[in-house]
């Protein structure tokens, strides 16, 4: 499986100088697909690989260091619309790690803009956010209404020259989710980058890296969310990084999704961790997060139809599930 090679060139660099010309093709393709291409360019960089694959590996470089300078500028427009409402604005994602400096952000694909502010501050975040240029993307009743009762964050918003889009979080899970995150400790834990904005604490970073992995999707771009645990890790770590992880996942009721996330970092990128057993559905979600084939397309049908049904499922009570799906197909 190509997803698999990937995986195995991120962790060992040095395997791709004796990688076949249709190896590459596949290493390509599959990184390319996960979003990965960036990180598996950075940890390239300076290897002697074929002239083919270095051309391609010096655009992925260019064009993660374009998207890094362009979250950061976003970013800096967000706190500059927020800036007047003194309220903490902490970053998310992709966003935290380049902002933070972190090696998970070294050639990282970066999409929307993340923010996590509290809840009580909404409607004066999203009448800011207006105010400066941003606008609805799903203008539709049903979506709207769905987000401002039942999700974790309003509905995105998107900038009307920049192009842009950001995600207002006032938690980290949807409410109707299974575990309930403690937003306010996210919050009031964080890290000030001293610029106005924040990021995550180093525990809670990596806690809603594995939250955004296994309780609240079905595991598309999995690797890349995967890659940032290993990445994360791999930096944080120090005598007790883990006991006090454990520690803290146990307040935001996620600590089997945390477990699992160790579990199969070291699994997949062979993320120096101890003490967690493996668990025989660790080989299913191996098995959906490795799915591509040479060509970079996803394989399983089943397993990625299963792990489909399993998002909703974390997501929303039977009933409610059953409701929402009806209503969507019924607007197809």
């Amino acid at each position: 499986m190509s997803g698999a090679l990937v995986a195995s060139v991120l962790t060992d660099p040095a395997r791709a100088t004796v990688l076949t010309s249709d190896a590459w093709n596949a290493l390509i393709a599959a990184a390319r697909a996960e979003q990965l291409i960036g990180s598996l360019a950075a940890r390239l960089d300076g290897l002697p690989i074929p002239p083919a694959a270095a051309r391609i590996m010096a655009d992925a470089r260019a064009s993660a260091e374009q998207g890094r300078v362009a979250a950061l500028w976003e970013a800096e427009m967000a706190r500059r619309a927020l800036a007047p409402l003194g309220v903490p604005v902490v970053l998310l994602k992709g966003t935290a790690f380049v902002a933070a400096g972190l090696d998970a952000g070294r050639g990282r694909s970066i999409g929307d803009l993340d923010i996590l502010v509290p809840r009580d501050a909404l409607d004066a975040v999203e009448a800011s956010l207006l105010a400066a240029g941003w606008e609805w993307v799903k203008p539709d009743p049903y979506d709207d209404a769905y987000y401002r009762r039942w999700m974790h964050e309003l509905p995105p918003l998107i900038h009307r020259t920049r192009d842009r889009m950001i995600d207002v979080h006032h938690t980290i899970l949807p409410p109707t989710a299974r575990p309930t995150p403690d937003a306010a400790a996210l919050i009031a834990d964080a890290m000030p980058l001293g610029n106005g904005l924040s990021v995550l604490s180093r525990e809670d970073m990596l806690i809603h890296a594995a939250a955004h992995l296994f309780a609240d999707g079905d595991l598309q771009g999995g690797l890349r969310n995967l890659w940032d645990i290993d990445r994360l890790v791999r930096e944080f770590d120090d005598d007790d990084f883990v006991e006090r992880l454990m520690a803290r996942a146990a307040l935001h009721e996620l600590t089997q999704a945390t477990a699992r996330a160790l579990r199969l970092a070291k699994r997949v990128f062979g993320t120096p961790v101890d003490g967690f057993a493996p668990v025989a559905s660790d080989a299913l979600f191996a098995r959906r997060l490795l799915a591509r084939d040479g060509w970079g397309r996803l394989r399983h049908k089943r397993t990625e139809f299963g792990f489909y049904v399993r998002s909703h499922w974390l997501r929303m009570p039977p009933a409610m599930l059953a409701r929402h799906l009806w209503t969507k197909f019924r607007k197809k």
